[in-house]
C-alpha cells in the first residue's frame, strides 16, 4: 500500500491570505500546506483518493496522479469537496467515476454540483459519477475491505477511514470507545491535531495523543 499526503493544512491553507502569522511568513516548505486530502493505492494499481478540496487539481498534477478509481469523501465541508468539479479530466479518460459518501454528503454534492448528477439535458462538459452510499459498516472497495470511523466534527457526524493496517481520521474532536476498535493494531494512524489550544470541532494535541 501506497499512501501520498496530499495536503495536511486547515481549512484555508497555509499560508492564510493576507495572514501576518509568522508561520504564515515562513519560507519553510513544510509551513506550505494544501487543504485535507490523501492518496491510497493499493493492490494492482487502484487509487483512491480520500477527499477533493479546492486544492484537489494542483494536488492531482503535483503528485502526478492521472488515474482515480474511487473517491471517498469524509464530510461535505468545503475544505473537503469545493474541487469536485476537477474530476473531469479522469471522466473523460475513464467513464463515471466512483464515488463513496454518507447519504447527507451525497446530498450535499447534489445541490452545489447538480450537474454532474444529472442524467437528462446534461451539459457535455460535465463529469459524471457512480453514486454509492455508505453507512458505518465495511464496504468493498478495490478487493479491499474498508472500514468506516464514526466521529463528530463539532456537531457534524464525520467518517474516517480504515485501510488495512492504515487509518486515516481527519476533521474530528469525539470518537466513541467503540469506533476506537475498529483502529486497534493498525501499523500507520493519521489524526487531526489542529493545535495545542483546545477548539470546539477538532483534536488538539493532548486529545490526539489520548487517542
Amino acid at each position: 500500500m501506497k499512501i501520498t499526503f496530499l495536503g495536511t493544512g486547515t481549512s484555508q491553507g497555509i499560508p492564510i491570505i493576507g495572514s501576518k502569522h509568522p508561520v504564515c511568513l515562513s519560507n519553510n516548505k513544510k509551513d506550505k500546506r494544501l487543504r485535507v486530502s490523501v492518496l491510497v493505492e493499493w493492490g494492482g494499481g487502484f487509487t483512491c483518493v480520500v477527499d477533493c478540496g479546492p486544492d484537489f487539481r494542483y494536488q492531482m498534477l503535483r503528485s502526478g496522479c492521472d488515474k482515480i478509481d474511487a473517491i471517498v469523501f469524509t464530510h461535505e465541508h468545503s475544505d473537503h469537496v469545493m474541487g469536485f468539479d476537477d474530476i473531469r479530466p479522469f471522466y473523460f479518460r475513464q467513464g463515471d467515476i466512483p464515488i463513496y459518501a454518507h447519504q447527507r454528503v451525497l446530498d450535499s454534492l447534489k445541490q452545489r454540483f447538480d450537474y454532474v448528477f444529472k442524467t437528462e439535458n446534461r451539459y457535455p462538459g460535465a463529469a459524471a459519477v457512480t453514486v454509492n452510499e455508505i453507512e458505518n459498516k465495511p464496504f468493498s472497495l478495490g478487493g479491499l475491505e474498508v472500514v468506516p470511523v464514526n466521529g463528530t466534527h463539532g456537531g457534524l457526524q464525520v467518517f474516517g477511514f480504515r485501510f488495512k493496517d492504515f487509518a486515516y481520521l481527519t476533521d474530528m474532536k469525539r470518537v466513541e470507545a467503540v469506533e476506537i476498535e475498529k483502529i486497534k493494531n493498525v501499523k500507520i494512524l493519521v489524526v487531526n491535531t489542529l493545535r495545542i489550544e483546545p477548539h470546539h470541532s477538532h483534536f488538539n494535541l493532548e486529545e490526539a495523543l489520548v487517542l
